[in-house]
């Protein structure tokens, strides 16, 4: 019996003691060392240590070189390649971290107010209409199962690209008194419908009985453009149809300058808007080639400078992004570029694409004054931090339009095809 209650009572003692060092500090932060490190040429990567611990790189890389004291490790990345780090407690190995140093690589950051035009693929349907017939109001889509949403790919084996492929097809149908023979795609899939058009009473029309479109148009910020390949991103989030409230399917596109004429300042529960102009010249300044959640992407014709940081930028991976000041580049008169203080409120370091990486506060009271925060319109501002490019303004909080939400810079990237975890050398032997 008294031997059960010993053990009973040493369990405990043990229990509560591994729940101890769980919140012990040093404990802590040797768990907040990532098993994985990745930085650019040039950069450095510190870390706090509280345990006695010593760092050492397995194979001596020249290129990257350690410092370390009794309070910190700094590993020195000069070059790309691969390493190993070992972390030792009394000369026994506790942690093995790998070391991946990328290529540097720099973007040059936007910051302009730039006009939208999107086609679609095909042609979309945005909602139905009754045709009143001699028997009654009917609408021949609806009744051939097609939806606010859809897609109208091909009619009669001929490729629909835009709204006027359509009305030949109809009217031929309709004095013919035969089905049009429609493909229609849709989230889930494609699939054929066959829909006969009816003739409007009093007129010598017929109708399909749907509202269709086949382009949009809007207006945004320019994130980034890279020299090197003219690849650019913009706006940091997908654009949507704005009765079907789904993301366009891109056919094409072009980005227009534009300018800002007024701004509707936002307020708790009613978010602003920049009021802008495509610029009078209208001239093409890029192409759109992809429409996603992280923003629209394609090549510019020409080098675009915002007047401000004309040079490009080093970035940040989504985990050296850090919490406190940042900075902002956006218009909110005319087509001048201006740069705005903001805080980083929260980071969320990213091993995968996600569009919402940060949370972020404009603090500059010039912005406040002006917008009263984020905008409808600043969408795809360029954030900077440190001197360098970590990310895009996307979203603003409708009851708080000081406040908002921010996607990585990685990730953009990634979506406009830019490789930037080039392969690195293996370690030397």
């Amino acid at each position: 019996m008294k031997l059960e209650i010993i053990r009973k009572i040493i369990g405990g003692i043990l229990l509560v003691s591994l729940i101890s060092v769980l919140f012990f500090q040093p404990f802590q932060q040797y768990l907040d060392i990532p098993k994985t490190i990745t930085v650019f040429e040039g950069q450095d990567y510190n870390f706090q240590k509280a345990v006695p611990v010593s760092a050492s790189l397995v194979s001596h890389n020249s290129n990257i070189t350690l410092e370390q004291d009794q309070d910190q490790v700094a590993l020195i990345a000069r070059e790309k390649g691969k390493e190993e780090m070992l972390l030792e407690f009394a000369g026994i190995p506790v942690k093995k971290v790998d070391v991946n140093v990328l290529k540097d690589f720099r973007v040059q950051p936007g910051g302009q107010s730039i006009g939208v035009k999107l086609n679609t693929v095909g042609v979309l349907v945005v909602g139905h209409h009754l045709v009143n017939t001699e028997d009654g109001k009917k609408s021949p889509g609806e009744l051939a199962g097609i939806k606010i949403g859809d897609i109208i790919t091909e009619i009669n084996g001929n490729k629909i690209e835009k709204m006027t492929d359509v009305a030949p097809f109809v009217q031929d149908a309709g004095q013919g008194g035969k089905a049009l023979d429609m493909i229609i795609s849709r989230e889930s899939g494609k699939f054929t419908t066959k829909l006969t058009p009816l003739k409007e009473k009093g007129e010598n029309s017929y109708k399909l009985g749907l509202y269709i479109r086949d382009s949009a148009a809007g207006i945004g910020t320019m994130t980034f453009f890279h020299p090197q390949s003219k690849k650019y991103g913009a706006l940091g989030h997908v654009i949507s149809d704005m009765d079907t409230k789904k993301p366009i399917v891109v056919e094409d596109g072009q980005i227009v300058r534009s300018t800002v004429t007024s701004i509707e300042k936002g307020s708790n529960g009613d978010p602003g808007e920049k009021l802008a102009r495509f610029s009078s010249d209208r001239e093409i300044v890029g192409n759109i080639q992809k429409n996603s959640p992280f923003g629209i992407f394609g090549v510019l014709n020409k080098e675009l400078k915002n007047g401000i940081m004309d040079m490009p930028l080093p970035i940040a991976l989504s985990h050296q992004v850090k919490e406190g000041k940042a900075k902002i580049l956006t218009v909110v008169n005319d087509d001048k570029v201006e740069e705005f203080e903001i805080e980083i409120v929260s980071t969320i370091p990213q091993k995968f694409p996600a569009t919402k990486g940060m949370v972020i506060k404009v603090t500059d009271p010039r912005l406040l004054e002006k917008t009263g925060g984020i905008v409808q319109g600043m969408s795809g501002s360029p954030i900077i931090q440190d001197g360098k490019l970590i990310g895009a303004v996307t979203h603003v909080f409708v009851n708080d339009p000081t406040s908002g939400y921010g996607v990585h810079i990685e990730w953009m990237l990634n979506e406009a095809g830019i490789n930037i975890y080039e392969k690195t050398q293996e370690k030397a032997s």
